[in-house]
């Protein structure tokens, strides 16, 4: 997956219904610049995020959407149980084994490696702003 490198018109970023322009760096898959857009679809403070992205700029295997859904639940005092969901829309039915292939061999892992991150970040206490 290519780096994101910025974001534009995301004043709004982090209220439902509002969206955010992704911007990413060159690599293999990509050219470089305007990749996608998120959308944040729902929002229940700490508690729930559910997001699509869409609007690939370029050939996505097939895939016209991801949606995300993150739920974070208090089990106790500072330790916090984090579901993370992905779903991943196709449009064409022949590249439905390919894209079966993609979720659960690259996609899985780099969702692993993405809350790997956001683990890190919270064991060090860093700050973790959407806006």
């Amino acid at each position: 997956m290519p780096k994101v490198t910025y974001c534009t018109n995301d004043e709004n970023w982090g209220k439902p219904n509002y969206s955010k322009k992704v911007f990413v760096a060159k690599s293999f898959s990509q050219n470089g610049g305007w990749a996608s857009v998120d959308k944040l679809i729902e929002r229940i403070e700490n508690k729930y995020w559910k997001i699509e992205v869409s609007d690939f700029q370029s050939w996505m295997l097939g895939f016209s959407r991801f949606v995300g859904e993150w739920k974070t639940t208090e089990i106790e005092k500072n330790k916090i149980l984090v579901e993370y969901k992905y779903t991943l829309h196709s449009d064409v039915a022949l590249l439905y084994p390919l894209n079966w292939l993609f979720a659960k061999t690259f996609w899985k892992n780099y969702m692993k490696r993405v809350l790997e991150n956001v683990k890190l970040l919270a064991y060090n206490n860093e700050p973790y702003l959407y806006e």
